[in-house]
C-alpha cells in the first residue's frame, strides 16, 4: 500500500493515544510516522508473524480474528477509528497473536517499532493509557470467555448488541451493525441462529434495524436476557 509522512504533524495532537505530547515531541515523532491507506479486505497484521509497528486507526474499521488452517476464523472484536492494533507484539516482542483484517477501506497511522517504544519510555502518560487499554481488552476477553461457557445463544446476541450500542439523542443505537455471518464468528455460532434470534428480537419488540442500524427498544429486557 502507499505510504507517505504525514503532511500535518499535528494531526498527531488529534489522536488520543499522543495528544499529551508536546510540540517538540510530535515535531520529534512526525518524521518516523507514515500515513497508509489499505483497501477492504486487507491484512494489517497476520497471527504468528513479528509486528514491527503500531497502527493507529483514523478512518474506517478493522476486524481483529483468529483464524484456523481450514479457513474459518473467530471474531474477538471490531475497531474503529483513533483505535489502534499492533501494541501488544511491540511490548512483549513475541508474533502477533491475531491477525488484523480491514473490513472497509482505511487510513492509518505507521509508528515503527523504535519510535513507538521511545514514545512509551518518555511519556507516563502514554504508558498508562496504553496498559488502560490492555486492562480494558482483557475484561472484555473475559467476559467474551463468560458469555461462550455461560450463555445460551439467544443471550450471546442480546448482550453483543447491548455492548455495541451507544446512547444517541436518548435512543440506544448500533450505528453500523456488522453483519449476520461477523456476528455469528463474534459469539461462536451460525449464522442461520443469529438470524432466528434477531428475527426473535424483533417480533417481540426488543429492537428495531434500519439497513445497518439497530435501534435497541427495550434495554432492560435485552440487558436482563444477555446476563448470566
Amino acid at each position: 500500500m502507499p505510504a507517505q509522512i504525514i503532511p500535518n504533524p499535528q494531526i498527531l495532537k488529534n489522536v488520543p493515544l499522543l495528544s499529551s505530547f508536546s510540540d517538540q515531541q510530535i515535531a520529534a515523532l512526525s518524521p518516523c510516522v507514515q500515513h497508509r491507506s489499505y483497501p477492504r479486505g486487507s491484512s494489517i497484521l497476520r497471527a504468528g508473524e513479528e509486528t514491527d509497528a503500531l497502527y493507529i486507526i483514523m478512518s474506517g474499521r478493522v476486524k481483529v480474528l483468529i483464524p484456523d488452517e481450514q479457513g474459518s476464523e473467530v471474531i474477538l472484536t471490531m475497531l474503529g477509528a483513533q483505535d489502534y492494533v499492533g501494541e501488544m507484539g511491540l511490548l512483549d516482542d513475541l508474533p502477533s497473536s491475531a491477525t488484523v483484517e480491514t473490513i472497509e477501506p482505511c487510513e492509518m497511522l505507521r509508528i515503527p517499532r523504535t519510535a513507538f517504544l521511545t514514545c512509551v519510555e518518555g511519556n507516563g502518560e502514554v504508558a498508562m493509557l496504553l496498559l488502560r487499554n490492555l486492562v480494558k481488552r482483557l475484561r472484555d476477553a473475559d467476559r467474551k470467555i463468560e458469555s461462550l461457557a455461560l450463555i445460551d445463544v439467544y443471550g450471546r446476541v442480546a448482550r453483543l448488541i447491548i455492548d455495541m450500542a451507544e446512547q444517541t439523542d436518548g435512543a440506544w443505537i448500533v450505528q453500523r451493525a456488522p453483519a449476520k455471518q461477523e456476528i455469528a464468528r463474534m459469539i461462536g455460532a451460525s449464522r442461520e441462529m443469529v438470524s432466528r434470534v434477531i428475527k426473535d428480537l424483533q417480533e417481540k419488540q426488543l429492537i428495531r434495524t434500519d439497513k445497518r442500524k439497530i435501534i435497541v427498544l427495550d434495554r432492560q429486557s435485552m440487558a436482563s436476557r444477555g446476563s448470566v
